[in-house]
């Protein structure tokens, strides 16, 4: 893993409305690996689309802004930032 290179954090919604958080040097192709079933906890669910996505010139910078919106879940603060309404945070 090269951790200078530029990442993206994102967020995607299932059909049923689950939602998720995490991060990828590409998050587009990282989305077609989630609608493919390839990552464990998302493929319990279906047809996931981008709601979300940030970019960042490395993976550290990244890595703290998941942290970050993964704290979100629970309250609005998550559904503020999706909706655009605040990006506030690291």
């Amino acid at each position: 893993m090269d951790t200078n290179k530029p990442y993206e954090v994102y967020i995607i919604k299932s059909e049923c409305g689950k939602l998720y958080t995490g991060m990828s040097e590409n998050a587009d192709i990282r989305l077609k690996n989630h609608n493919a079933g390839i990552s464990k906890w998302t493929s319990k669910y279906q047809n996931w689309r981008m709601v979300y996505k940030e970019s960042f010139p490395n993976y550290s910078e990244a890595r703290k802004r998941e942290i970050y919106l993964k704290k979100q879940k629970g309250g609005n603060g998550l559904k503020k930032i999706i909706e655009g309404g605040s990006s506030s945070g690291p």
